[in-house]
């Protein structure tokens, strides 16, 4: 056996008592502490990143297509189906799914309110899959290869808005010359708790649109676009792009949505700050408590010396008892941490207000990649600068050591 790491597990913690025993028990829950709340900032953020992104992807893919066109205004010019690219989508190994859509404004009328919204149309292709989280109450719409389903899914708070719930007949008026009205039945309500969707956005039937509008049954507003994956790559949109037709355009999500996204990046930066505070007050801790070992075992350092032993050795001798410290602390700190993500992820005990956080409980993300790598950064850092209180060893003499109290 090494004889440094020898000598310091017999003046670890467990072999001693007294003042030398608290300062190790100090230093394990300094490094557990700061390991621990590394560990829950990262599954917070992790949580917040893919709840929101996800939410938005579910409601328009992460890319869109559609035709040019000039100003910003709600609805969208209308391109076909039988376009090159609708019809080798296919072909793209990176693309999951694609469903068309289209955006025609109006007034939803209630019994006693009026509410400005815009209507979605979306067709039999549409993701329900990824949608379904967030319809929490009725069912999605049922599509009739014969005529215009009349079912809509209103939002959360549009329907508390003018009192509605599922199984209610609303009426919308739609924004044209001559305006014209179309009458509908509630069977199901979203939440996404985003003021993008949530304050607007009705989902019904794409003929609809195609009636009022006058389009024949191949033509659409745009396609949305889904990929592999929790976030496209940042060559796919270049070669999506290289397949469109002429006319059509490729808006990725991220951007058309960037307020969101940019907030995300903003907590992206916060957590970075506070892993370095994290850093370097465990490596401070790290630092003192060692020199604190070091003035209380200066006796020992002496004894050792005189009987040849090298200041090399010595040094190591306390390396190892704060390796041994940081092992103990990654080892608690890691069992707390993913302890309370557990909890958490199953019972949702912390809860959040959804006007505010955009969700009703704080979200667990398991990003086993950046824990392993947390912990690597918190073992690097601390056992690098346990070397900077053990050169002091070197200074230290003989004679004056063995009679230093």
């Amino acid at each position: 056996m090494n004889l440094s790491y020898f000598i310091a597990k017999r003046i670890s913690f467990k072999q001693t008592g007294g003042f030398t025993g608290t300062v190790h028990r100090i230093a394990v829950v300094s490094v557990a502490i700061g390991i621990a709340v590394s560990i829950i900032s990262f599954m917070i953020l992790g949580g917040f990143q893919n709840q929101i992104s996800d939410r938005v992807f579910a409601f328009t893919g992460h890319y869109q297509v559609m035709r040019f066109m000039a100003g910003n205004a709600f609805e969208e010019s209308p391109t076909s189906t039988k376009a090159e690219f609708y019809q080798n989508y296919r072909e793209i190994p990176e693309v999951r799914h694609l469903q068309v859509f289209a955006h025609k404004p109006g007034l939803l009328k209630g019994d006693e309110e009026v509410e400005g919204v815009l209507m979605k149309g979306v067709g039999s292709d549409f993701d329900s899959v990824s949608f379904s989280p967030y319809l929490i109450k009725g069912r999605f719409i049922h599509f009739d290869d014969s005529a215009a389903s009349n079912e809509i899914i209103l939002s959360s708070k549009i329907a508390n808005k003018l009192l509605l719930d599922v199984g209610d007949r609303v009426t919308m008026y739609f924004v044209q010359e001559p305006p014209r009205f179309r009458r509908f039945e509630i069977v199901g309500i979203y939440q996404t708790y985003l003021e993008n969707f949530d304050d607007k956005v009705l989902l019904g039937d794409i003929q609809t649109i195609r009636n009022l509008n006058g389009w024949t049954d191949d033509q659409v507003g745009g396609f949305e676009i889904f990929v592999h994956g929790d976030e496209p790559s940042p060559d796919l949109a270049e070669l999506l792009d290289e397949r469109l037709d002429y006319d059509l355009k490729l808006i990725p999500v991220m951007d058309k949505y960037v307020e969101i996204f940019d907030w995300l990046l903003l907590l992206n930066n916060n957590v970075y700050i506070f892993l370095g505070l994290i850093l370097f007050v465990a490596a401070f801790n790290m630092v003192s408590i060692l020199f604190i070992l070091i003035m209380e075992r200066t006796q020992m350092i002496g004894i050792l010396k005189s009987v040849g032993a090298k200041n090399k050795q010595i040094r190591q001798v306390f390396v190892w008892n704060g390796i041994r410290i940081i092992g103990k602390g990654l080892l608690f700190g890691n069992a707390i941490g993913l302890a309370f993500g557990w909890i958490q992820d199953q019972f949702k005990v912390i809860p959040l207000d959804p006007e505010s956080y955009y969700m009703a409980f704080v979200p667990i993300y398991w990003n086993w990649m950046a824990f392993l790598w947390i912990n690597l950064l918190v073992l690097i850092v601390t056992t690098t600068v346990l070397y900077l209180p053990a050169m002091v060893i070197s200074n230290i003499q003989p004679i004056r050591a063995i009679r230093f109290d």
